[in-house]
């Protein structure tokens, strides 16, 4: 009854309710205090149609508050009302991924290709992490230059963007060469695997650390479409995020404030 009650009050024209939605949905999407936080828990579930368990598992894993996180208040707003849109390689990116599904016991320790296999016999849930449009290709992808091979740790092409999405996996923190790597891929991949119709390759390399000045100088004037993202294997610290995402939609409200006020001196002068 409670649930009712709160539906109804939160929803008092019913006739704007989507109705691919059960009512087990709309349970968990209530126990959401957040306005902005519910729509868009309510906009992905449409959009990627999510059960009931994904979108518990989505709540739990903060994906509202990881994908706000890189977003302006312009920009976080969009993303209560319309969901996550593909549009761009950039769209694709969580801060930060989330492997909380691997139950990898404290203190882990755990090598690559044991995190690789984990990811792939958790493909699954691994693949609602990653987002909608993601397919899976393969895995140590081999390729081969000049009679040397080399391997790409995954591979996915996405049908949304029409393009390959090479990730490499890393335990340690990002180097230089892993950079370097990595680009090389992307130049294989473009003039041996693309087919017509395909956009260039997306590089995700996936680190639990990395040193933004050291990614920065190496990714200098280097292909846009490669990325440096970190990942964790436990749930992060909701709290933060939460207070990061007030703070993106305070610092909004005073810009829009200030460049109101600006406009309002200019007309004065005037």
């Amino acid at each position: 009854m409670i649930r009712c009650r709160q539906f109804y009050l939160g929803y008092p024209n019913s006739a704007t309710v989507s109705h691919l939605l059960t009512w087990s949905h709309w349970i968990e999407l209530l126990k959401i205090d957040d306005v902005l936080e519910r729509s868009f828990y309510e906009q992905q579930t449409l959009l990627e149609r999510w059960s009931v368990r994904e979108l518990i598992q989505q709540k739990e894993s903060a994906l509202f508050l990881r994908l706000a996180a890189s977003k302006d208040k312009a920009g976080v707003l969009q993303l209560a009302t319309q969901g996550q849109q593909i549009e761009q390689p950039a769209d694709l990116l969580r801060k930060p991924y989330i492997f909380e599904f691997l139950k990898i016991p404290e203190p882990y320790q755990i090598a690559e290709t044991q995190l690789e296999t984990l990811l792939c016999d958790h493909l699954q849930p691994f693949l609602l992490e990653l987002g909608k449009g993601f397919t899976f290709v393969g895995r140590q992808y081999r390729i081969t230059l000049n009679n040397r091979h080399y391997k790409v740790d995954l591979v996915f092409y996405h049908r949304i963007l029409r393009c390959f999405v090479l990730i490499d996996l890393k335990i340690n923190e990002v180097q230089h060469q892993d950079i370097g790597q990595v680009n090389m891929y992307f130049g294989y991949f473009a003039q041996e695997e693309n087919i017509e119709g395909d956009n260039p390759p997306i590089g995700i390399i996936l680190s639990r650390n990395k040193d933004e000045l050291l990614i920065e100088y190496a990714t200098y004037q280097m292909n846009s479409q490669l990325f440096v993202q970190k990942y964790q294997l436990y749930l992060p610290n909701q709290e933060d995020l939460r207070r990061e995402l007030e703070l993106t939609l305070r610092e909004g409200t005073e810009n829009a404030s200030q460049s109101a006020k600006t406009l309002l001196d200019e007309n004065d002068d005037t």
